[in-house]
């Protein structure tokens, strides 16, 4: 009489299950708002060092006029003839105001502060504080979501992002911008994740796979394409900040409707409060339930958190573990590496969205669209490719194409090839989709259940740890603009390679243990892809598996 079993009975796809997916797709589209808000408050347009002589000018005279100087947006005139055209740079001056292009009117906050030319460095600096908050946060909601429950940690964290933000848009300089940067971020990831072990463990086995990939496809993407439009309809960087931070007070209706994990209840012996969520979960689909079953339920649940207390009071397995054996720790060095690649991949590419010729706003939305495909892909293909093949091919296509855009950008008139430009940031959006999304099941079918919690963590925490080099990497394209493309492509090429290194994990048992983890897929060669090849096994890697058992039971092998 386990959960699953009495879920089933009181309905595992019903009026209840719908529900959370709706309040699922709602955190997503928070969440899309969320994570990119620091995208659209700082995106910056054309400028040029100001000159009293040249404000009558069109910005396409002005551009012409700047184009002779090595740095055209930041080179300060000290005097300019109209009748010849010809300026004459000011030596050893700084500009202190400038013309800005303005895409439809749209005040970032780069150009309310004037966080160019030599100043650009301060928005990195705000935006690099984001994914350290990132860090703390992850960590700090991940253990009060262990004490207090998922229900409670997803309001505080979805309510520490709104509020985040929502200081953000008083800030006016670089100390507050940071500071309000890091609180935003400290719900980054958190809350979005918290809300979806809710929906994974009252969903029915067979609709998880569709239901928790089809839903982020869907309301993600409407939060990713909706944002831009958002942020030009109020004008201003501090206004959008209030559309993105305000409709996270819906989220404290959540309790209203939906119930706490009954499995972290029943982890923290909480029969009653576990039983009382499930009969609110049959009354919401219209079954009965018959009260005998709920007894059995938690009589079956005493005795079995008895056997895992015991289990885990003899368990010397721990995250660190991973480090001590050869292919455990090479397997484990790979996750770490692999995560930090993809989630600054996922980031920059998302964001690399100046300099193609059309507007960045525009283009932020419409390759937003990329999602849909992604997410289908992920469905359609993963369970035939496999783990492997999906994880390092999304990257190796994702990272050729990222390649090819930075050489467009350095060898082509963008304005002239805006929407070549604008389908290969696309494409490349969508390799990088397919990528985030194969890593995450891929990561934790590798790592062994035994640490599988704390491991996944420590990877996934460390991808953001380095993603506070994001914003630097972004603002390398003030010195090339095809830089930032250039350095992701090589990286995502880097782990595309890492990835044959680790094992299939499609239709195996997955290991349990730390010696599971040792001997799982010794008998792969690094080519093995469940679609075209078959597994061989040979008589020395039998003696090989022989041998570590052995070791395993005489206590010598950790």
């Amino acid at each position: 009489m386990d959960f699953n079993h009495v879920l089933e009975k009181c309905g595992n796809f019903g009026r209840y299950q719908w529900m959370l997916l709706l309040l699922y797709g709602c955190t997503n589209i928070l969440s899309s708002m969320h994570y990119f808000s620091q995208t659209l408050i700082s995106f910056t347009p054309e400028h040029w060092c100001y000159h009293p002589q040249l404000a009558n000018k069109s910005f396409e005279d002005i551009d012409k006029i700047y184009k002779q100087f090595k740095r055209p947006h930041c080179t300060l005139l000290e005097k300019f003839d109209d009748e010849s055209g010809i300026a004459t740079p000011a030596e050893g001056s700084e500009c202190r105001e400038w013309f800005y292009r303005r895409q439809d009117g749209y005040e970032s906050i780069t150009t309310e502060l004037n966080w160019v030319c030599d100043d650009a460095f301060r928005n990195a600096v705000g935006q690099s504080f984001y994914f350290l908050g990132a860090v703390v946060g992850t960590i700090s909601f991940g253990a009060l979501a262990d004490r207090i429950g998922r229900l409670p940690a997803v309001l505080l964290s979805t309510f520490t992002g709104g509020l985040g933000d929502f200081i953000t848009a008083f800030v006016g300089n670089v100390t507050f911008y940071a500071i309000s940067r890091f609180i935003s971020g400290l719900s980054t990831d958190t809350f979005y994740m918290l809300m979806y072990i809710l929906v994974f463990e009252y969903l029915s086995p067979k609709k998880r796979t569709l239901g928790l990939n089809i839903v982020p496809t869907i309301f993600y993407c409407t939060g990713l394409m909706l944002s831009p439009w958002f942020a030009l309809w109020v004008q201003t960087w501090r206004k959008y900040l209030f559309v993105a931070s305000v409709p996270v007070l819906l989220v404290f209706a959540y309790p209203l409707l939906a119930c706490e994990s009954a499995n972290w209840l029943l982890t923290r012996k909480k029969y009653d409060r576990a039983v009382k969520c499930l009969k609110r979960v049959a009354k919401f689909n219209g079954r009965q339930v018959e009260e005998k079953v709920f007894e059995d339920f938690v009589e079956f649940y005493k005795k079995k958190i008895e056997v895992e207390d015991e289990k885990l009071k003899n368990s010397n397995d721990t995250f660190w573990g991973m480090f001590k054996t050869p292919r455990l720790r090479k397997f484990t060095i790979i996750l770490l590496v692999k995560s930090v690649i993809i989630t600054m991949a996922f980031d920059i590419i998302s964001r690399n969205m100046e300099g193609m010729g059309s507007s960045p706003f525009k283009l932020f939305s419409y390759t937003a669209i990329c999602y849909v495909p992604g997410g289908l892909t992920i469905i359609a293909f993963q369970n035939i490719v496999g783990r492997k093949g999906m994880a390092s091919l999304s990257l190796l296509v994702g990272g050729i194409i990222t390649a090819v855009t930075g050489f467009l950008v350095a060898f082509m008139d963008a304005k002239s090839h805006a929407l070549l430009l604008g389908i290969m940031v696309g494409l490349g959006r969508y390799g990088v989709v397919v990528a985030y999304d194969a890593e995450v099941q891929y990561c934790t079918e590798i790592i062994p259940t035994s640490v599988r919690g704390r491991g996944v963590a420590n990877i996934h925490v460390l991808g953001y740890a380095c993603s506070f080099l994001n914003s630097y990497v972004l603002y390398l394209a003030t010195f090339y603009r095809p830089l930032p493309a250039l350095f992701i492509s090589i990286i995502m090429l880097i782990g595309a390679a890492l990835c044959l290194l680790l094992p299939e994990t499609l239709n195996k048992k997955l290991p349990e243990t730390l010696s599971d983890g040792e001997l799982f897929g010794l008998d792969e060669k690094w080519y093995y892809f469940p679609c075209w090849s078959r597994t061989r096994k040979n008589s020395n890697v039998s003696k090989q598996i022989s041998n570590i058992q052995q070791m395993d039971k005489e206590k010598t092998y950790f």
